[in-house]
């Protein structure tokens, strides 16, 4: 853009070019995660890695750190599902969370209805509402 500083116009650019060429990456239970891989969801990056993680009694919480802070820094990534049941594992991470790009949505899984009342998202916009 010819009135902007040619640094700004680069950062301009490469933002654009994120919004066409994202991922949706996702956390969940097998079957959650399994379903939006059948969707199309799914990519495997050869340097990246992995756009998706499957949670489940054995995996440790240590991993869905990693995997949450690895997702959330790529810059092909534009919306991370997280299931509600494993968002309340991180539940600090998420809350601490401030980014608007990945954009984190907690959605329910088959075991678990969705809370609203535990959506760190849902309760940030709802406090910004006055609601």
């Amino acid at each position: 853009h010819p009135l902007l500083p040619q640094h700004q116009a680069i950062t301009m650019a490469s933002k654009r070019k994120r919004r066409q060429d994202s991922f949706i990456a996702v956390m969940g239970d097998e079957d959650t995660v399994t379903g939006f891989l059948l969707a199309g969801v799914g990519d495997v990056h050869r340097h990246l890695g992995e756009n998706f993680l499957v949670v489940d009694s054995k995996t440790p919480q240590q991993r869905i750190v990693d995997t949450f802070k690895k997702l959330t820094s790529r810059d092909d990534i534009a919306i991370l599902l997280i299931t509600q049941v494993v968002a309340s594992e991180i539940r600090v991470l998420i809350d601490e969370y401030e980014q608007l790009l990945p954009t984190i949505l907690e959605i329910p899984s088959p075991a678990h209805p969705y809370n609203p009342e535990k959506d760190s998202v849902m309760l940030r916009i709802n406090r910004m509402l006055g609601v």
